[in-house]
C-alpha cells in the first residue's frame, strides 16, 4: 500500500497548470491565420487548450490511442441492467475481433484500441491484444457492503498509471478513455451523487435501456448502497472503494498519468445521454464538444473527440498566415 501511494503521490506532484506561454503563442498564431478571427469557433479554443496541455505552441497529435478498460460489477446481482454480467466478457472478445463500435471509429481516426482486463468475471484468454491488470473477478455487491478494499482501489489507480506511462514510452500523443462493464452506470451514478452532492434520482440514467420500473429499482439500489457504505465525499479513495469499479479506478489512474505527462485526455468529447454526465461536466467545469445523444461507452465519444482535437491542431499548424499567403489582413 505504501509503495502504491508513493507512486501516485509522485505522479500527482508532476501535474502542473496549463502552459500559459504556449497558449499565448497559439492565440497569436490563430489570429494571424487566413480566416476571420474566431471563425473556427470551438476548434480555435480547443487547439489553444491543447497547446497549454502539451506545452507546445503548435502541437502535433499523431500517436492516438483509446484505452478501454473492462471489469464486472457485483451489483448486477440486484437486476440493475437489462444484460447479464457475462456480456462484459463477450464484448471484450468482440473488441478483440474488431467488431465493436469503438473498433470502427478507432480505425477511422487511426487510433489503436488498448484493451485492459481490470476484473472480468471468468477471466479472459492469455492472447495478444489484452493487457491483464486484473484486481479480482469483479467487484463485490456494493448494495450490501464495499465494492472493494481500499488496497484494491489503490491497485486500480496504479494499474492505470502504469499502462499510460508505458504507452508514452511508445510515443503516445493523445489518450481517449472508455469502459466496458455491465452494471457500471450504477456505480458511476453512485460516485456522481457522492461527489456532486446531487440526489440519486437526479443523476441516474437508464444505462442499457431499462424501463421506468427498472429505473426506479436502480435508483433504490444506489440509495441503499450509499446508506450501507456511507462513502466520504472528501476522500476519493473511500468513494472508489465503497461504490466504484475496477475499470473506473483504472481510468482515473490513467488520467492522472496523462496529465502528469502533458498528454491531452481531460477534454469533454461529448455530452452523454446518461443524466449523470451533465452533472459531472458541470462539476469539472468542462464544456462538451459534441451532443449526439450517445450513451454507449467503450470510448466511442472519445474517438470522435480525438478527431476534433487532431483537426484543431492541424488547422493551427497547417493553415497559412496572412503574411505567408500574401493575403491582406485587417489593418
Amino acid at each position: 500500500m505504501f509503495i502504491a501511494m508513493n507512486t501516485l503521490d509522485k505522479i500527482i506532484e508532476r501535474i502542473k497548470p496549463l502552459d500559459s506561454t504556449a497558449m499565448e503563442q497559439a492565440v497569436q498564431r490563430q489570429d494571424r491565420l487566413t480566416k476571420p478571427r474566431g471563425s473556427l469557433g470551438a476548434l480555435e479554443g480547443l487547439s489553444i487548450r491543447i497547446a497549454g496541455i502539451t506545452a507546445e505552441p503548435v502541437p502535433r497529435l499523431k500517436h492516438k490511442a483509446i484505452l478501454t478498460m473492462a471489469a464486472d460489477h457485483g451489483v448486477t446481482a440486484q437486476g440493475v441492467s437489462l444484460y447479464p454480467a457475462e456480456v462484459t466478457r463477450q464484448m471484450v472478445l468482440n473488441f478483440l475481433a474488431g467488431g465493436a463500435a469503438i473498433n470502427v471509429l478507432s480505425r477511422m481516426i487511426g487510433a489503436r484500441v488498448i484493451i485492459v482486463d481490470m476484473g472480468v468475471r471468468g477471466g479472459l484468454p492469455a492472447i495478444d491484444g489484452i493487457t491483464c491488470k486484473m484486481i479480482d473477478f469483479g467487484t463485490k455487491d456494493m448494495s450490501t457492503g464495499p465494492a472493494m478494499t481500499r488496497e484494491q482501489a489503490m491497485d486500480c489507480l496504479v494499474a492505470g498509471t502504469e499502462i499510460v506511462e508505458q504507452e508514452i514510452k511508445a510515443g503516445l500523443d493523445i489518450l481517449g478513455t472508455g469502459d466496458m462493464g455491465i452494471g457500471n452506470t450504477t456505480s458511476a451514478s453512485a460516485i456522481t451523487a457522492v461527489v456532486t452532492g446531487q440526489m440519486v434520482s437526479e443523476i441516474t440514467g437508464r444505462g442499457t435501456g431499462i424501463d421506468d420500473a427498472q429505473l426506479a429499482h436502480k435508483i433504490r439500489i444506489i440509495e441503499q448502497s450509499l446508506t450501507v457504505n456511507k462513502p466520504d465525499p472528501a476522500d476519493a479513495m473511500d468513494v472508489l472503494a465503497k461504490v466504484g469499479g475496477f475499470e473506473i479506478g483504472g481510468l482515473a489512474g490513467a488520467m492522472l498519468a496523462a496529465a502528469a505527462n502533458h498528454i491531452p485526455d481531460m477534454i469533454a468529447s461529448h455530452l452523454s445521454a446518461e443524466k449523470g454526465h451533465a452533472a459531472c461536466l458541470r462539476h469539472l467545469g468542462l464544456e462538451p464538444l459534441l451532443n449526439l445523444n450517445l450513451r454507449l461507452g467503450e470510448g466511442t465519444g472519445a474517438a470522435l473527440g480525438i478527431f476534433l482535437a487532431e483537426s484543431s491542431v492541424n488547422l493551427l499548424r497547417e493553415m497559412s498566415t496572412f503574411s505567408e499567403a500574401g493575403v491582406s489582413d485587417i489593418q
